[in-house]
């Protein structure tokens, strides 16, 4: 393998990395912004 071919992996990589955070990153302020709502609601967090 070139280092091309490998510097070009890597680029693929980094991409999908911050792909994969970005996302990660909205999951996690859907689910704070939905406790938020349901606090404000005086709705249980979780059911039982």
């Amino acid at each position: 393998m070139t280092p091309e071919d490998q510097d070009l992996i890597r680029a693929r990589q980094k991409s999908r990395a911050r792909v994969l955070a970005v996302l990660l990153f909205a999951f996690v302020i859907l689910v704070f912004a939905i406790s938020i709502v349901k606090i404000q609601m005086g709705m249980p967090l979780r059911a039982q």
